[in-house]
């Protein structure tokens, strides 16, 4: 009971940075109608630009800040070079192609210049050694302050979404983008806005997850992309209660599956929970039917 217990606790740590992942995808789906697929790259990227800053002598704190700031710049200039001139394409997936480049390319350049080995990183909030009792389960403080983090995080970008005019803004961009210019909305300043958002997003779920593992390498971001993807359609895309639902549910079963089954299990399960919601509710759970005029 205790051993189950600690695995659905670790499950909701590792699912809301999972919803992390998903909130930043679900951003850029909201603005453009396309998905970001270079976000693992920007995860790895960030926790990699802390670690160097960190070994040139520098606070790690300013390494956090120059990650963050790194990644959100690299994911605007991904919406300017990758999605935007193919975007107005109708029915083209060509920008899935594109920012799975940019993602390589990203890979490409840490493994040049930072290395192909692993990268040891450190323990700024807690150390894994560290934990706290509660009923008798010693739950790991570590992952209980990535927990409030995480959640923090969404819960301050619904009230944003839905109490700021940039929330709205960016509603109007995603009903439709046209209507919203004619409204006096720049819709470019708001896409742009909500490229560097997502990519600030990536980098705090790629330190969030490097501070659990204590490691970080070129190849980093690309499983939690995928959870990250999963978890959005689980929950539904575009909608930041379903992100963090799909998270925390994938994050649970990962680790019950891993927990009672085997590891190598706890690798598949994301798909297989894919397969499954896209075949009984390709909507998500909190995700709304669409209906297209053609």
């Amino acid at each position: 009971m205790i051993f189950a217990a600690q695995l659905v606790f670790a499950g909701i740590c590792v699912g809301a940075v999972y919803a992390l992942i998903a909130l930043g995808l679900n951003l850029t789906f909201w603005a453009t109608r396309t998905m970001n697929f270079a976000q693992g790259s920007l995860m790895m990227l960030c926790a990699v630009i802390a670690v160097g800053v960190l070994s040139g002598g520098f606070n790690i704190y300013l390494g956090l800040f120059a990650g963050l700031a790194l990644t959100g710049i690299i994911a605007a200039a991904t919406e300017a070079i990758a999605i935007r001139p193919i975007a107005h394409l109708t029915g083209s997936m060509g920008w899935v192609v594109t920012t799975l480049g940019v993602g390589i390319f990203l890979q490409g350049f840490v493994s040049k210049f930072f290395g192909s080995q692993a990268l040891a990183f450190p323990s700024f909030l807690f150390s894994a050694r560290d934990y706290v009792s509660v009923f008798g389960i010693r739950l790991s403080a570590q992952y209980m302050i990535i927990l409030a983090i995480a959640v923090l995080l969404v819960l301050l970008f619904e009230l944003f979404l839905k109490r700021t005019a940039w929330g709205r803004a960016l509603q109007a961009v995603a009903a439709d983008q046209d209507l919203a210019a004619v409204m006096g909305i720049p819709v470019r300043v708001v896409v742009t806005l909500s490229f560097i958002a997502s990519g600030v997003l990536a980098g705090v779920a790629g330190v969030l997850v490097a501070q659990i593992t204590g490691t970080v390498d070129a190849a980093f971001g690309f499983n939690l992309l995928i959870s990250g993807f999963v978890a959005a359609v689980i929950g539904g895309m575009g909608s930041t209660w379903g992100a963090l639902l799909g998270g925390i549910f994938l994050g649970i079963m990962e680790k019950l599956v891993g927990g009672y089954i085997s590891t190598a299990a706890e690798q598949g399960i994301a798909f297989a929970l894919l397969m499954v919601m896209l075949a009984v509710r390709p909507e998500g759970l909190l995700g709304e039917k669409e209906f297209v005029k053609v």
